[in-house]
């Protein structure tokens, strides 16, 4: 009850100065304009920007966010060629959601305080905050979580330090090529509508699967596996209580039926020779983690 008081007085006294903050700012225009797009989308509709706007969303949201922020960067779920490794992460550069160094410190502060209020996105700060929220809360996060001295390993590169400095002028510039290119069509379909689905497909992992679905391991926190999001929007990364059962896995849907398009991309990496070390769960730590297996020992043990 303390950690939560202390939670909401914290919240409150770093709200006062969020609209002074920078990035707040930019984060609240990006999310505006985006969802303007969708209100013109219906106007400026084409099939060539259609099929722009999927391509770019296919590629950025599996290529670029799951596989490269995600898994590779993140959890070091695999290993890749420096060239892929940064190609890749560079594709996620365009999701719009912060370079790679944020998103992976973000990320792994979530599993380090999963469900925690020193979670970064955690529903226990309301379905919102947790969805989407949280990204116009800049100076609240800062004060949760301090620097972000858990990706040294990526400050270590010149290459991410470089689309630290440089990610908005990446964006600027698929823009315009868009626009050139396309004209006003693609660019709300390629930029407008395409960032907010893939926005919105990531930020309800962060929502929905910590607040519905099923719990088949074990975990010390609110992770569900929702079939919705895990088959039809996020192509895999719904299966979150696999995921936070066992987080250095390269494979997030574990059984046959969860589609996981990222683990597909991933195999055929490694049988291509681009992918090595790629880890994922032994049935021991299956077993252990099982939410059946704990079910039935704690039958037996009540017999």
């Amino acid at each position: 009850m303390a950690l939560e008081t202390d939670s909401v007085q914290l919240k409150q006294q770093v709200l006062k100065e969020r609209k002074g903050d920078f990035w707040n700012r930019v984060n609240m225009g990006v999310f505006m304009v985006e969802h303007i797009a969708i209100l013109f989308a219906p106007f400026y509709f084409t099939w060539d920007a259609f099929w722009v706007a999927v391509i770019l969303y296919l590629v950025t949201l599996n290529f670029g966010l799951s596989l490269s922020y995600h898994r590779n960067l993140t959890h070091k779920s695999f290993k890749l060629t420096k060239p892929l490794e940064y190609l890749f992460a560079y594709i996620g550069l365009h999701c719009a959601q912060g370079d790679p160094m944020f998103w992976v410190s973000n990320h792994r502060y979530h599993h380090q305080f999963t469900d925690s209020h020193r979670d970064p996105h955690s529903p226990i700060e309301g379905f919102w905050f947790s969805h989407i929220g949280w990204a116009f809360h800049n100076n609240y996060l800062k004060e949760k979580l301090g620097k972000s001295n858990n990706v040294m390993d990526l400050k270590m590169q010149p290459y991410y330090r470089f689309l630290r400095r440089t990610h908005l002028f990446h964006l600027v510039g698929l823009a315009l090529l868009l626009y050139i290119f396309g004209g006003l069509p693609h660019l709300i379909w390629g930029m407008g509508v395409r960032i907010a689905a893939v926005h919105h497909s990531t930020f309800i992992v962060n929502s929905a699967c910590h607040t519905w679905g099923k719990r088949p391991w074990k975990t010390k926190d609110l992770s569900t596996n929702n079939w919705v999001v895990g088959t039809l929007l996020s192509f895999g990364e719904g299966w979150h209580n696999n995921h936070h059962a066992f987080q250095h896995s390269a494979r997030i849907g574990l059984e046959w039926w969860q589609l996981d398009l990222p683990w597909y991309i991933i195999k055929l990496l490694e049988h291509l020779g681009l992918a090595t070390d790629v880890k994922v769960p032994t049935e021991i730590q299956k077993l252990k983690l099982s939410s059946k297996v704990h079910n039935e020992i704690s039958s037996e043990y009540e017999k």
